[in-house]
């Protein structure tokens, strides 16, 4: 049996038919690799993000600790101020906060932002409070504090700004 005749024109469009498939296939809309791990928070949902860090100014540092009981660590006590303020989960090492939400120029900060220092391997971080200041729980036998960005020691660390 012999094959059937194809004309030319057909058989173009039937050469090109893959091509086409697969380039509607690659039209997709692009998948969010830039949005946030989570949803922007509300100018007051920060505030008093800020408002509860200060609140917990004096608790003892404690390595690992995560609750105003048991002292915290610089990155528990980010933990529990979001999770207790938005419910939002922020991840519990420095190292993956400095991924979390996303950057923001240092003239843009507000309050409840977060400060991670120590470039692209990070050591240490807190929140924005404002007025150049951050709350953070910075080491052994110390307590939680306020300090300022601009201060001798911090400003010569390298400092990325989040913004979750």
């Amino acid at each position: 049996m012999a094959a059937p005749q194809i004309d030319q024109p057909r058989r173009r469009w039937l050469a090109l038919a893959p091509v086409l498939v697969l380039a509607a296939c690659s039209s997709a809309p692009p998948r969010r690799t830039s949005a946030p791990a989570y949803s922007r928070l509300s100018s007051e949902q920060a505030s008093d993000i800020a408002i509860h860090a200060l609140g917990l100014v004096g608790t003892p540092y404690r390595w690992g600790g995560n609750t105003p009981d048991g002292g915290f660590d610089c990155s528990g006590l980010i933990g529990y101020v979001y999770r207790s303020r938005t419910g939002l989960a922020p991840p519990r090492t420095v190292a993956q906060l400095n991924d979390f939400g996303f950057d923001v120029d240092q003239g843009e900060l507000r309050s409840g932002d977060l400060v991670v220092f120590g470039g692209r391997r990070p050591t240490h971080a807190g929140i924005y409070v404002g007025q150049g200041r951050f709350v953070h729980a910075p080491s052994s036998g110390g307590t939680v504090r306020v300090d300022r960005l601009d201060g001798p020691y911090w400003s010569r660390q390298a400092t990325a700004y989040r913004r979750p």
